[in-house]
């Protein structure tokens, strides 16, 4: 297979870029360093399409290591023919290739093994050829043989109809079609199991929902439902009219032996085709869902983790608590510890003016701006206190609910233990809790990303896909922000491209005795060599010494800046000054495509280096919206119907987005109320820390949920859609919604049709 033409013509790129990624991904460069310095030989593919492209490249690779596995063991067997050979050609999924092969696997024993070992293999082909004057029972009889079982020429028949079943059972193509028509047709039925204490699932009792519409959650949910036994799920089709599909190929006429083949297929379908069919779709219903909520995951993860930094400001964390107290942390604006307690203004103490005293002597003593608050139990009363306490003492002071998902995990890894081994497990979460409103990237990465808690189902996920998108994820945000050479934590930097822990730890060693001066100082860390000082120089920042060790630019486009700054009458320490701002002005006179050729190096990569001269050092946070801060908290018994708030979004799910609009619990848009233009998906126009105008549409006080819209007064059409993708993206989406059409529909004589075809009756 030539994968360059193929995934070229798939991602739309130019065959020689597509020919370039796999030589880049083959040579060990890592996605985010392809993505930033190889744009002139990507065509500036951004890292999200790099990692889906490495995806479908190392399945395309798998299917052709499988498909020559085949190829050898049908040959060995000696039973290659041309026709086997287009067809494994022609396969191009694991399916269809798993399709080809099933004739020709070593099977457990069957009950057609048996009745080939009993020698009826060829009274099966002789009924099969459906002789107009074959006497069945009659022939049947020469195949009578006590010592293997066979007592009367109705055994040999039974024994000859089951070696037939699966004969049409491993047809590929018949598998195939059947496939291809349950996706088109197939109804996804579900019942509710007896068990009164759980109602979770009562909406699915007697559920039904076509195959190619049910949406991704409700698969998940509806797969959890059986794996609590709260449900029986099952895929219904017209099995009469995938009986005669089937009947119509082999059954040649009425005979005594066709009437023979024609139960054969209804056996084969029954007993053989559709249970495992069944189980495939179930399979890939799952797959696909699970990428799909892997993916909302990922969307989600993504703005959360590169949610604007609270530069310089002291920050007390408050981790509620009931019975234990509200664990308390103050933390300067590098990240520091200053301050510890404990305070008890929820039940049962309810300690409320002692807590307020103490708390209040602290913010002072601090000089603290923010207060941090996590969203676990108890969070509701301690932002209660929190924002009465504000009010009380007339503090200066502003708060967040921060999301704590894993903030106890981190408290008792080993990472917690030895950032402070002197601290309760409790006030380790107060600490991340303040640290995650300070730096949520650098607080984050040091968390499992699968109790991060946000997207859906995924802790029902394969565990190592998730691993594996989510650490993407994480590798892309750090190196899209970089990394402070001389502060980073080993976690930060073990997700720089091209590092690990083990480098990580070299590099912080090694800063240990002496600071780092300039990039090339990492060259000195012990096993770290060219190659890795490749990946990760343009991801790692020094501050106060070289200023382009202070950017993204590689250092091997350093003599490029040098040369493109002095063509243009500029010195390095103009840049250092702030004196460039007409740069891009000067550049258009000579055209970046000229002055590039000049420098020697590709356009995009000049235009990268011109934007990180003119901020150099900057944080590409700090232009996303920052954290809601609030100094006053409504009731959810506050919140009346009409009422017009200011909310962030919190989770971006399949049906909808929940907003945070501070009242402790999180209400949820629906899709629908989104806008009234056509949204295919909220993550099309929304993502996490998104701030938004929302109108309450009503309030359940008794299960506590909330109903909002976008659709406010002052916008009646909630948010504006058709800008949100570029042409090519919409092109794109087009091109992959019309293939997946094509793969699953296919009409009733679509079906005979490409089965007469085959068969040539």
């Amino acid at each position: 297979m030539d994968f360059s033409l193929k995934l070229s013509k798939e991602f739309g790129i130019r065959q020689d870029y597509s020919a370039n990624i796999i030589k880049l991904i083959d040579d060990d460069n890592t996605i985010p360093f392809i993505a930033r310095y190889r744009k002139e030989q990507t065509g500036s593919c951004d890292d999200q399409v790099l990692r889906e492209f490495y995806d479908r490249l190392k399945y395309l690779r798998n299917l052709e290591k499988r498909k020559e596995e085949v190829i050898n063991s049908i040959t060995e067997q000696g039973k290659m023919t041309d026709e086997i050979a287009i067809a494994l050609a022609g396969a191009e999924t694991m399916t269809e290739v798993e399709d080809i092969y099933r004739p020709y696997k070593q099977k457990r024993k069957t009950r057609a093994s048996v009745a080939i070992e009993k020698g009826l293999k060829p009274f099966a082909e002789v009924i099969l050829a459906q002789d107009k004057s074959l006497k069945v029972l009659e022939e049947g009889a020469k195949y009578i043989n006590e010592e293997k079982g066979v007592l009367t020429a109705e055994d040999a028949v039974k024994g000859a109809s089951d070696i037939i079943a699966e004969i049409i059972a491993d047809d590929a193509e018949l598998r195939k079609m059947v496939r291809k028509k349950t996706f088109e047709t197939g109804v996804i039925e579900t019942k509710l199991l007896e068990n009164e204490n759980d109602k979770t699932y009562d909406m699915y009792e007697k559920h039904n929902e076509a195959v190619s519409k049910i949406p991704s959650h409700r698969i998940l949910a509806i797969n959890r439902g059986e794996k609590e036994e709260c449900l029986k799920v099952s895929v219904t089709v017209d099995e009469e009219s995938f009986v005669s599909a089937i009947q119509t190929v082999y059954v040649k006429n009425d005979s005594e032996s066709g009437k023979i083949v024609g139960e054969c297929a209804l056996d084969a379908f029954k007993r053989l085709i559709y249970p495992s069919v069944e189980r495939e779709i179930r399979n890939e219903l799952t797959d696909t869902a699970s990428e799909q909520a892997i993916k909302m995951f990922e969307v989600n993860l993504k703005p959360l983790l590169l949610q604007p930094p609270l530069k310089g400001k002291n920050i007390l964390g408050l981790d509620p608590a009931y019975r234990t107290g509200c664990k308390i942390a103050v933390i300067d604006y590098k990240g520091n510890v200053l301050d510890t307690t404990v305070v008890y203004p929820t039940p049962p103490q309810s300690k409320i003016e002692d807590a307020e005293k103490i708390l209040t002597a602290l913010i002072k003593k601090h000089g603290v701006s923010v207060i941090s608050i996590g969203n676990g139990t108890a969070s509701k009363e301690s932002e209660i206190f929190v924002a009465n306490m504000i009010k009380n003492n007339g503090l200066n002071v502003s708060y967040a609910v921060v999301n704590e998902a894993g903030a106890s995990v981190y408290s008792a890894s080993k990472l917690g233990a030895s950032e402070f081994p002197d601290f309760d497990v409790a006030l380790r979460s107060a600490v991340s809790i303040a640290r995650r409103l300070l730096d949520p990237l650098a607080e984050l990465i040091k968390i499992d990303v699968k109790s991060i808690g946000v997207g859906q189902y995924q802790h029902d996920m394969p565990e190592n896909r998730l691993e594996e998108v989510l650490g993407g994820v994480v590798e892309d945000c750090v190196n899209s922000v970089g990394v402070d050479l001389n502060t980073a934590s080993v976690s930060l930097l073990s997700y720089v491209a091209g590092l690990n822990k083990a480098t990580a730890k070299q590099i912080v060693e090694y800063r240990e005795k002496q600071a780092f001066k300039e990039r090339k100082d990492l060259l000195k860390v012990k096993k770290l060599g060219e190659k890795t000082f490749l990946q990760c120089a343009g991801f790692l920042r020094i501050t106060g010494g070289f200023v382009l060790d202070n950017t993204a630019v590689h250092p091997e486009n350093y003599q490029a800046v040098e040369k493109m700054l002095g063509i243009l009458g500029y010195t390095l320490s103009d840049v250092e000054n702030g004196k460039i701002s007409d740069i891009k002005e000067r550049i258009e006179v000579k055209t970046y495509s000229a002055l590039a050729k000049e420098c020697g190096i590709g356009e995009p990569t000049l235009r990268d280096i011109v934007d990180e001269l003119l901020k150099p050092g900057r944080d590409i946070r700090e232009s996303l919206p920052a954290p809601v801060l609030r100094s006053d908290l409504m009731d959810l018994n506050d919140l009346k119907e009409g009422m017009e708030i200011v909310g962030t979004v919190r989770n971006v799910i399949d049906f909808g987005v929940f907003v945070d609009i501070g009242v402790h619990q999180d209400g949820l848009v629906h899709i629908s109320q989104i806008s009234n233009g056509c949204i295919k998906h909220p993550s099309d126009v929304l993502k996490v820390g998104d701030v938004v105008k929302v109108k309450v549409l009503g309030v359940d006080t008794v299960k506590k949920k909330i109903s909002l819209t976008m659709k406010t007064a002052d916008n009646p059409n909630g948010i504006a859609v058709g800008n949100q993708k570029t042409d090519k993206e919409r092109k794109q989406g087009r091109i992959n919604a019309e293939k997946k059409r094509e793969k699953t529909q296919m009409s009733d004589a679509d079906l005979k049709q490409l089965l007469l075809k085959k068969f040539g009756r």
